[in-house]
């Protein structure tokens, strides 16, 4: 594994529209990747991955991290050879060479960051309800606070991807600290001889299912709270240097996390057994109660709702920059590609992704069928991601970069497409929600196609260097 001092191409601006902004440095992107890592998973899901698993609920959480970091070494090779912003559709397209399929892997990227923010809103619904005392279990008032919450995070992404990231700091550290005040409480408590430290080995599966499969089953949910780290490579080019700092503050990133998530898992099940933790939206409240009876639950309750919120910001701003980088090589419609002559950002692309995620909230609504649609939409891109790696050693980059060991991405590929598939245990209903989004983009792949015919564009021909449009910018 190498990396050089050497810097990749960097072309100057020559397009009408604006470039983006190189404003991340290396602690701001490992504040970006932990803060997209952290989240809605272990805040809102830690309790659904008890009902499979019982009290090895860190287990799942720990078999997702080592699937994770597989396909991340995968992403470090490709990111630091591919310097742009399309990620995994990039590396598709130079590995496979075929445009549809290219258009489905970004397209599917996209997907998962609109579902995870939609997971988000309807956390941070059920936290806000909790922390006010609403009692608001379901139904139309949670469907409205995330509606309104998902608008609230249009404006954020809209009014620039530098507001955007120093709002990220504050919501990281906000996260981080909800999280520590568990993992404090918990082997706290450990200490004082409260709670039940046997739980964490007891392992009880669902009537009917083995050990094995259930911690597979809770593994696909789990892997959920991993997910984020892909979303950094798409801020590729507004990362200062991003050859060199890739690597390095890639895996920081996933090791924090990592070892975060087995710390509250542990104190979570220490101090709440699984059947109760597994009951409602708000998991980690039952953990504050039982360990910290004194400490004001609605101050975790809110501290809750802005980790949540942290993860809806960064999915949407991938997702909204991904949908304008492919406006912008002719594989969705030439609107989507729009810059906003004043805050220069993609402000067409970002009500697009904006109007999926409130029809997601209104008329998906359960978080566990929208965080696990998201890890299913992933694995699949992870799947091909891990063999586009295999594939593009033959192409040869002037600059030297990070090279990961063979080994690791062809068992990332079998891990993941395996994870994938229906013998998994996965709801059926996340499938469904996958393949309607699927084909909201396959709808849009043929107008756009109608739309290029007519203005001489062809779409069956080679993609320019990335989805981001640098070939029509810089």
């Amino acid at each position: 594994m190498t990396t050089s001092d050497a810097k990749p191409d960097d072309a100057s601006p020559t397009g009408t529209e604006p470039a983006l902004h190189r404003v991340m440095g290396p602690w701001l992107l490992l504040l970006f990747i932990v803060g997209d890592i952290l989240g809605t998973g272990i805040y809102a899901l830690t309790g659904k991955v008890a009902n499979l698993v019982g009290g090895a609920v860190w287990l799942p959480f720990l078999m997702a991290f080592f699937v994770a970091l597989l396909t991340a070494f995968s992403y470090l090779e490709l990111v630091t050879k591919y310097p742009r912003a399309a990620g995994a559709a990039l590396y598709t397209h130079k590995a496979f060479g075929i445009h549809f399929i290219t258009f489905l892997v970004a397209f599917a990227v996209m997907a998962s960051g609109i579902t995870s923010a939609s997971t988000a809103s309807r956390a941070f619904a059920a936290n806000l309800s909790d922390a006010l005392g609403l009692g608001l279990a379901g139904g139309i008032g949670i469907t409205a606070i995330g509606l309104a919450f998902m608008g609230l995070i249009a404006a954020v992404n809209l009014r620039g991807v530098g507001e955007s990231v120093k709002l990220n700091v504050v919501l990281t550290v906000v996260e981080l600290t909800g999280l520590l005040i568990i993992i404090v409480i918990g082997f706290w408590a450990i200490a004082g001889g409260q709670g039940d430290v046997s739980r964490v080995f007891e392992f009880k599966a669902p009537e009917g299912s083995s050990w094995l499969w259930a911690s597979v089953a809770a593994t696909t949910l789990a892997f959920f709270a991993m997910v984020g780290f892909e979303d950094s490579v798409n801020m590729a080019e507004e990362t200062e240097d991003p050859t060199r700092t890739f690597p390095k503050i890639l895996l920081l990133g996933l090791v924090i996390t990592g070892t975060i998530y087995v710390l509250v898992s542990i104190s979570a099940i220490t101090l709440v057994p699984p059947a109760e933790l597994g009951e409602g939206e708000t998991p980690l409240l039952k953990v504050v109660a039982a360990g910290a009876p004194n400490f004001p639950l609605a101050v975790f309750g809110f501290i809750t709702m802005f980790a949540v919120a942290n993860s809806a910001l960064i999915n949407m701003l991938m997702a909204s920059r991904l949908v304008y980088g492919m406006s912008r090589e002719h594989v969705l419609p030439p609107v989507l590609g729009k810059v906003h002559p004043t805050r220069r950002t993609p402000y067409v692309a970002i009500g697009f992704t904006t109007l999926l995620a409130c029809a997601l909230v209104t008329f998906v609504g359960e978080v566990p069928a929208l965080g696990g649609t998201t890890a299913l939409l992933l694995i699949c891109v992870f799947t091909v991601v891990n063999v586009a790696v295999l594939i593009l050693r033959r192409d040869a980059v002037e600059h030297k970069h990070f090279r990961t060991p063979t080994a690791l991405p062809v068992f990332g590929a079998v891990c993941c497409a395996f994870l994938a598939g229906p013998w998994t245990g996965r709801d059926p209903v996340q499938y469904k929600v996958a393949g309607m989004l699927l084909l909201v983009g396959i709808a849009l792949w043929f107008v756009t196609v109608w739309i290029n015919r007519r203005s001489g564009v062809h779409p069956a021909d080679p993609l320019p260097e990335d989805l981001s449009g640098r070939g029509t910018r810089n």
